[in-house]
């Protein structure tokens, strides 16, 4: 498929600079981190899509077996003409459950860091809806990000769709603030749908982060050719090793790069130590019980309206409004 610029698309990816400061601010705490926003450069992008189709992934399973079941009544609740909008679309698989389901909306705004992954879901979205107007930003929605009047300007109710329990990336205090940007977002007559992980035993995550196949390892791991590529790093990804646990103390998974041996490593000009067994953290996953979500979401001022969980209670679905 030749991946041409739509007329519409708006380019806001983040510079290199960006990503070189970050990491270097990450990488010089007392636990290295760097932000998972980074995971996901195209071929991160891709490597997810392969994680989210293997068997042991259960939460796009289960998240989309909601969204089979359910979405005729999503749509109801949302209304004629809306303005679906989607932060860190990816390929825009579950949302198209919804879009076949409502009636006339005003457009689709999908907002994605990679900009391949982006531009290849806008053209199989126009093919499939030739009567939808699709109107991509190329974007990092965890920054500052002001709609532009292509989108301002749009009639009918603003609705954010975000599933894939991406908010479980957020600890609880950010994740109230980039609740918060989303109710500035959609306006006081706004909704929001949104997929959250559910808390349940320690063992049901296990397979889910660490596979057989190696796929989430491979993930994790593309983290550190990234750098390399892109802001001159010197990692050696087969001296660190990918880890994966569930932290019970505060309810959430966490994804680890883990230093096998002591080393050193350069990123640009910047010289980093790493001792054996010293990691960088990666990624976390909150889980949250229903009534602990709706809770954090009271604090930003998002009133529940609804939710659905799929047939095994491993996930949950919500549609708030603002207040």
């Amino acid at each position: 498929m030749n991946l041409k610029s739509p007329v519409d698309f708006l380019d806001l990816q983040p510079k290199q600079t960006n990503l070189l400061k970050e990491v270097l601010v990450g990488l010089s705490k007392v636990q290295k981190t760097i932000p998972p926003k980074f995971l996901y450069d195209d071929k991160g992008s891709n490597i997810f899509e392969k994680n989210c189709d293997l068997p042991e992934y259960y939460p796009t399973r289960a998240e989309t077996e909601i969204f089979k079941t359910h979405s005729l009544q999503m749509a109801k609740m949302i209304g004629e003409g809306s303005l679906i909008i989607e932060p860190g679309s990816g390929s825009g698989e579950k949302v198209r459950y919804l879009l076949r389901q409502l009636e006339s909306p005003s457009g689709y705004v999908p907002i994605e860091i990679s900009k391949q992954i982006l531009l290849r879901m806008t053209q199989e979205l126009t093919l499939e809806f030739p009567n939808l107007r699709v109107l991509p930003i190329c974007a990092d929605f965890s920054q500052a990000l002001d709609l532009p009047l292509s989108v301002e300007s749009q009639k009918g109710m603003k609705v954010i769709f975000f599933p894939g329990s991406i908010i479980g990336n957020q600890n609880p205090s950010e994740a109230i603030e980039l609740l918060r940007k989303f109710g500035k977002i959609i306006g006081p007559n706004g909704g929001l749908i949104i997929g959250v992980d559910l808390k349940k035993k320690k063992e049901a995550f296990k397979l889910a982060y660490d596979d057989p196949q190696g796929i989430t390892s491979d993930f994790n791991l593309n983290l550190l050719e990234r750098l390399n590529r892109e802001v001159g790093a010197s990692f050696d990804s087969k001296k660190f090793r990918h880890e994966a646990f569930y932290n019970e103390q505060l309810g959430r998974v966490e994804m680890h790069l883990k230093s096998i041996i002591p080393q050193i490593v350069r990123v640009n000009q910047t010289v980093f130590r790493f001792r054996e067994g010293e990691t960088i953290h990666t990624e976390n996953s909150y889980k949250y019980s229903v009534d602990e979500f709706c809770e954090l979401c009271a604090k930003a001022k998002l009133k529940i309206i609804k939710h659905w969980k799929d047939s095994k209670n491993l996930f949950c679905v919500y549609y708030f409004e603002r207040e």
